[in-house]
């Protein structure tokens, strides 16, 4: 998506910027070349941290649903209260709204005096790449006795197998799980309750977490 920008107005661009805005304006040049660099695959956000009340100047490819003239993150927060708080926090794990995983990175900026004025976040949607890693691990995979082969059959199954089993569906049609259509979701899910999965606690909340449907329809996928 294209970014957003405020509009400075007549006062701001009536005689020279100062030092602070002048920096963060030329931050905004990064953000959204970084953004368009990734398209659909990284969130770019620039913060003001002088005004964190409305400290989103820039946002690339929107996948929070934040907007510009949004409020301040808590790590923004914390940079204000705190000069000596980390520059760089980065790789760490978070969740987008809609719950999907992504993996951030924020970068603060400090002025010449010291003081943080703005923060540079990146939030790479890592549930768009989990497809694609499971594709190729099946694509570089030598191992092929017994494949196809039921040498058992799994009950109790945790999460970490259902999840997995899950994104490998999707996987194999190169979309996440969210995004499979109608019908290979009802063909998921029965699959699911075949497999034994259904007996395990909380299975198909954690199936409509993870399809992106409701616990209803689960149930009524599974008959």
């Amino acid at each position: 998506m294209p970014s957003r920008q405020p509009d400075p107005g007549p006062a701001a661009s009536a005689g020279p910027l100062d030092a602070d805005e002048h920096l963060i304006r030329e931050a905004e040049k990064i953000a959204t070349a970084v953004g368009r660099t990734l398209p659909g695959l990284c969130e770019v956000v620039l913060h003001d941290l002088r005004n964190p009340d409305h400290a989103i100047r820039v946002i690339e490819n929107n996948l929070s649903g934040r907007q510009v003239g949004d409020s301040a993150t808590e790590l923004g927060l914390a940079r204000i209260s705190d000069p000596e708080y980390p520059s760089v926090i980065q790789n760490y794990a978070n969740h987008f709204p809609d719950g999907r995983p992504a993996k951030s990175t924020s970068i603060g900026i400090k002025n010449a005096s010291g003081d943080y004025i703005a923060a540079l976040c990146l939030n790479l949607d890592v549930s768009v790449l989990s497809p694609l890693t499971l594709t190729l691990a099946n694509l570089v995979a030598t191992e092929t006795e017994h494949r196809g082969e039921p040498l058992e059959t799994l009950r109790n199954r945790n999460y970490r197998e259902l999840r997995q089993v899950v994104e490998s569906h999707a996987a194999e049609r190169a979309v996440s799980p969210r995004a499979l259509p109608r019908e290979a979701k009802r063909e998921l899910v029965r699959r699911l309750r075949e497999d034994g999965f259904f007996e395990s606690r909380d299975a198909a909340q954690v199936i409509a977490d993870l399809l992106g449907i409701s616990r209803a329809t689960v149930y009524n996928y599974a008959k």
